[in-house]
């Protein structure tokens, strides 16, 4: 039941009584009617002066006459400049409740025929995931089930950035440094191991290139090379990479270790399977806390050398060009980038390269036309450079591709930095929010009174809820900062929030033991209250549809919020199972359909609510 197409349709047939003028639905503009106006939705009737030739005042007071004397289910309006507000009767609302209140999967919309692919995740097989990686995936998991809910078809996929020289380092370490240490030797969760080995092939580096700053070598270089106005620090900090490229012992051991592993030399191979292999292990753990898992997963191991024919297709019809040196390259001035190269000189891949080579495997195995990828914003212009480049190769899903560009994420102690070790491990994180909530749960008696198991359940449960939320809940385009002790407050906009709300529901509907399965069968009169719970409700729908076409799942987090927000405020000012007669059976009906939507809109997000708390 969709209130906003029946005024539409209503206004549409009064504008053409009225004044012989005849418009399309989609002419007119309706929207729920701001708090601090009389009225149930509002009508925009500035885009109607002009085709009318009449002033909005005009127009409006003549539209909102006829309407309250013409359509029974308007009883009437009132005109505030160009905005013509509608007051609805009663009765639509109660029918509206009846329609929500039955309807399974409410809001969700009937599947349209299209897949859409969702890459997130995608770490790297050098350390375990961590915050940062946990935005992405929430976001990944959200966008998936918000595309699912708005009629799509959805693959979850991820590639596993399994190669390279950060991947041989962690490698080379654990080779010079562990003795033949492991997972199971260490008692440490087998990415964590990995990781450890990454943080040390950094610290072992930092010490080599300390000593070799202060060598005649080191100074010799920086004597020659160094601007007139830079410190020596600044000089220093700025030619690391230089020094681990040309000069470090470690670095070219790292990179031996990576020529041997493209060459396909056993011991670095092996070396290579054991480690991802414990570092799959953890990843595995790590998700399935995180509740969420994956259709298919690509490896770069196996697509780094993807793109390589299409690259010498596009060449011989002039998409790509070729330089004296032998490098291949894309011109993209014409749509405001510069000149990008695809192929280096001695022909091997660079990362666009794997991206172009990707994207066509992925449209030949599943046809998707639209391609989602989860990657944070430092990565925007890598994306726009893809974008262009499967346009001007005329590839099929050219249109259909988009980044979900996201912030990154700090603490309140600042940035994370993955070399030093500062990151906060997912593993970390989540255990720390579990514990939050766990404290917060040791003050109220009811839980304490459960079984161990069920207590410990219910704990997860907020806990997850409280990480999960406060990461969604702000637009992914932001950089944003994660607070564990902010994200479990039972009062603020928070997961737990919204849980409690959900759990106080069941508590009313249990006590109540016999649920209607209508509203009434007599007149009801609402409250302003109820009013702004059922507008909101009939909201979700159109949401969802919006969440999926902007990628942004903060919307429905803060629907959630402002649902969860109205029902303690309704809780507070009237009395549920204390009413009588039809108002107390549209009640619980009304409470009982708010928690199925809090339910709904939690799930998307991939939230689970607890029956207690």
């Amino acid at each position: 039941m969709d209130i906003i197409f029946l005024l539409k349709s209503s206004v549409v047939k009064s504008l053409d009584v009225l004044f012989g003028t005849q418009f399309h639905a989609d002419d007119i503009s309706i929207q729920p009617t701001r708090k601090e106006f009389t009225g149930d939705f509002t009508v925009v009737i500035f885009p109607l002066a002009k085709k009318l030739g009449k002033s909005p005042m005009e127009i409006g007071n003549a539209l909102g006459e006829y309407l309250t004397k013409d359509d029974p289910i308007i009883n009437g309006f009132q005109m505030v400049q160009g905005f013509l507000n509608l007051s609805l009767e009663d009765s639509v609302w109660v029918d509206f409740l009846d329609y929500f209140a039955k309807t399974k999967s409410f809001g969700h919309q009937d599947p349209d025929g299209e897949t859409v692919l969702v890459e997130f995740a995608s770490p790297n097989t050098n350390k375990p995931l961590h915050l940062g990686h946990i935005r992405n995936i929430l976001l990944g998991w959200s966008s998936a089930m918000i595309l699912e809910a708005s009629g799509k078809t959805v693959k979850r996929i991820q590639i596993v950035n399994d190669r390279g020289i950060a991947i041989c380092k962690s490698m080379l370490a654990w080779s010079k440094f562990a003795a033949g240490a492991s997972p199971e030797s260490t008692s440490t969760k087998a990415d964590h191991f990995v990781g450890d080995y990454y943080v040390l092939f950094e610290q072992e580096f930092q010490k080599e290139y300390s000593t070799w700053k202060s060598s005649p070598e080191g100074q010799q270089i920086h004597s020659q090379q160094k601007k007139a106005d830079q410190t020596e620090d600044a000089f220093f900090a700025a030619y690391k990479n230089t020094y681990f490229n040309e000069y470090s012992v470690l670095g070219r051991e790292a990179r031996e270790l990576l020529l041997d592993w493209e060459n396909g030399e056993a011991n670095a191979r092996a070396l290579w399977n054991k480690m991802n292999g414990w570092v799959y292990q953890g990843f595995e753990q790590t998700y399935k806390d995180l509740g969420v898992t994956f259709d298919k997963l690509y490896y770069e191991s196996n697509t780094y050398l993807l793109g390589k024919e299409i690259i010498e297709d596009g060449l011989k019809k002039g998409v790509f060009y070729k330089k004296d040196d032998g490098s291949v390259w894309i011109d993209l001035t014409d749509v405001g980038l510069d000149h990008k190269l695809v192929l280096r000189k001695d022909g091997t891949s660079v990362y666009i390269t794997q991206d172009i080579g990707t994207a066509r495997i992925r449209y030949q195995e599943y046809q998707a036309k639209q391609m989602v990828y989860v990657v944070a914003d430092e990565q925007n212009y890598h994306f726009q450079v893809l974008f262009a480049i499967m346009k001007k190769l005329q590839e099929p899903y050219a249109n259909g591709l988009h980044h979900l560009s996201y912030g990154m994420v700090d603490l309140p102690t600042g940035k994370m930095k993955s070399r030093e070790g500062t990151v906060v491990d997912a593993d970390d994180l989540m255990a720390e929010v579990i514990e939050e909530a766990k404290v917060i749960s040791e003050e109220r008696s009811d839980l304490n009174a459960m079984p161990t198991a069920e207590r410990d359940e219910i704990i997860r449960k907020i806990g997850m809820a409280a990480l999960k939320f406060h990461l969604i809940k702000v637009n992914p385009g932001k950089r944003m900062t994660f607070d564990p002790k902010e994200s479990v407050d039972m009062q603020g906009q928070t997961g737990p929030y919204i849980q409690n709300a959900y759990v106080r529901i069941q508590s009313i509907l249990r006590k109540a033991i016999d649920l209607p399965s209508i509203a009434s069968e007599g007149a009801i009169e609402l409250n302003e209250l109820e009013k702004e719970l059922l507008s909101l409700v009939h909201q979700y729908p159109g949401l969802i549809v919006e969440a999926a076409n902007q990628l942004d799942p903060s919307l429905i987090a803060n629907f959630n919020y402002a649902l969860a927000k109205s029902f303690h405020r309704y809780y507070h000012d009237h009395s549920i199972l204390q009413a009588e007669g039809a108002t107390r059976t549209m009640r619980l009906l009304l409470i009982a359909g708010l928690a199925n939507v809090m339910r709904d809109g939690m799930n998307l997000l991939g939230i689970e609510m607890p029956e207690r708390m």
